[in-house]
Formats: C-alpha cells, structure tokens, sequence
C-alpha cells in the first residue's frame, strides 16, 4: 500500500511512511500468515543479543533483537533494510524463533542467544533450521579499517569474511558470517536465500542504498514465521 521511496510492502511503523499504509501492509502480512493482526508479533531492535521468549501477543515492543515462542498462533516478524532476517525452526519440539542480525547483533551472539533461548523451550540445535533472508550482500558492504578490527579482536580468523577494496576500504561478507556463526553453534541446517537488498531496488528496501542515493528515508523488509 506504499508509495514513493516506500512504494512497497513498507511494515516500519518507525519509518516517516504514512502510518495507515504501513498498518494496511502489516495486516496484509498478518493475513498472509493466517494470524489476527494483534498476533503478529515483533520488537523494539537495537542491535543486541537480547532475546524475547513470547507467549502471547504483545501490548508494546521490548527492546530486543529476536524473538522465540512455543505457542501456536503467533508469528514472530523481524524488520530490516540490509542486516540480517534469520528465521528458526525445530519441528520436532515446535519452537521457532527470529532474529535481526546486522554486523553488531551478531558480533555479539544475537544467533547463538537465540538458539540458547529456544532450547530453554526445548528445541536442540541439530534439529533447528536457520534461514538468512534478504541481506546486503559482499560487494556492497564496504566498511572502514577500524571495522575489520573489531572483528579481528573476537576472533582473528574473521579476516576470512573481509576482502580489499579501494584504498583502505574492505568488502564484509554478512552472510558468511552469518551463517559461519550458526553453523558453529551447532544448528542441523543453515542457508541464506542469496538475495542482496542493496542490488535489488525493485524488491527489497536499502538502508545504504537509500543513503547513497541520497533519500530522505526508507521502507523495512518483514521476515515472518509462525507454527
């Protein structure tokens, strides 16, 4: 129901998008899952790895970065513009959770917290699947040396996710790392469904694409799942 910058399936209320399109296209997503409006469920994101275990809808949005719940009927949402979208399940314990995982959430273990929290509900990780969905992908992610080095102070094998660029700039792979990091937690599967936000305007909401073209602002994509 948006247009302009937001022309699309906007679902950020914290956008300057007129408030009744975004709460059009976010009864749209709610439809499209088989839920009441009220039980799409999402966050305040702030780039932690704080995690949500939720039972019922929510009146008001903790501050958090992924959400996990063993209750029928509620979808857990994630919104993004370039990080990460990750959506969890295990099947067979009938848990599933969401997270947002840009470069800060999951530096400081937003993905393995999630995971921690679902296995609280009785999940085990190696019967969890982890999707990455729309992100900004390698050749798009250009970032500054002092970036690099807080990755190479965790972990100096994270140069492996950086190649050069022009000058002293460098190339972050956020879905190799990623899934580099869920993997390692011992998750059955993980995937990333290899669509770059930044290269595909005609689908998917840029955060860095909109600043270097220079808009005023910009739309959030919605990752959805539900039992």
């Amino acid at each position: 129901a948006s247009s302009g910058i937001f022309s699309g399936l906007n679902c950020g209320t914290g956008s300057t998008d007129q408030s009744e399109a975004v709460a059009i296209n976010r009864d749209r997503v709610a439809q499209a899952m088989n839920v009441p409006p009220a039980a799409l469920v999402g966050v305040h994101q702030i780039h932690s790895a704080d995690v949500v275990a939720v039972t019922e809808p929510l009146t008001d949005k903790p501050k958090a970065d992924a959400l996990v719940t063993a209750s029928p009927g509620l979808a857990l949402s994630i919104l993004t513009a370039d990080c990460q979208p990750v959506l969890f399940s295990d099947p067979v314990a009938g848990v599933i959770g969401a997270a947002h995982a840009g470069w800060r959430g999951a530096l400081e273990g937003v993905l393995e917290a999630t995971l921690d929290a679902m296995q609280a509900l009785g999940a085990k990780p190696e019967n969890i699947t982890a999707v990455i969905g729309p992100s900004i992908s390698q050749s798009a992610y250009e970032v500054g040396p002092e970036f690099l080095d807080d990755f190479i102070a965790d972990d100096v094998d994270n140069t492996k996710f950086f190649s050069n660029g022009c000058g002293d700039r460098m190339l972050f792979d956020l879905p190799a790392y990623g899934l580099h990091r869920l993997r390692r937690a011992g998750v059955g599967l993980a995937q990333w469904t290899r669509h770059c936000t930044y290269s595909d305007p005609n689908r998917f909401y840029s955060y860095r694409r909109t600043t270097h073209e220079g808009e005023a602002d910009y739309g959030r994509l919605i990752s959805v799942i539900r039992l």
